[in-house]
């Protein structure tokens, strides 16, 4: 009896490693179209952060001068999470511990906290669908990484532009 039970198991186990073989090649279509999905969105994540970075309301001089360190901490927080709750929630952290990010409906806290509800939470939508059902979590995350990485840079460039 031990050994249909062993051979049972063998079976069991040579079915469920054939299957996650046949699966191999479905994962890495879903994921390139995933990518593919993101590098056609690329365009309106940088524009929508240079917008808010150049319209919305935060101090860009003074001693309350919204830093490159202070965003590339948001930038971090987004980087060791799969969540954007946690990163709207350390960015409202940030508000209210200093004037940096704005304060009051066109701030750029406000702005960005928006885009990551809106604009790229409709994009993982979309491109969850085009890509057979994947992750939307995974791919809300990985455009808002995207975002602020952008916005980054961006503000160096302004700050650059500041400095002379």
């Amino acid at each position: 009896m031990s050994e249909a039970v062993s051979v049972m198991a063998v079976n069991k186990n040579a079915n469920e490693n054939a299957s996650e073989k046949e699966n191999e090649p479905n994962k890495q279509k879903i994921e390139l179209l995933i990518q593919k999905g993101i590098r056609q969105v690329e365009d309106d994540i940088v524009i929508a952060i240079e917008d808010a970075l150049d319209k919305c309301d935060y101090p860009r001089n003074g001693r309350d001068k919204l830093e490159a360190s202070q965003f590339r901490n948001l930038v971090r927080v987004a980087d060791t999470t799969e969540s954007a709750e946690v990163v709207k929630n350390f960015l409202r952290y940030q508000v209210g511990r200093e004037k940096k990010w704005g304060r009051g409906k066109n701030s750029l806290a406000e702005r960005i906290v928006g885009d990551i509800d809106g604009q790229l939470k409709t994009y993982a939508s979309e491109i969850s669908k085009m890509a057979g059902g994947a992750d939307v979590k995974r791919v809300r995350m990985e455009l808002i990484r995207r975002y602020l990485g952008y916005g980054s840079r961006r503000l160096r460039f302004l700050s650059s532009l500041q400095e002379g």
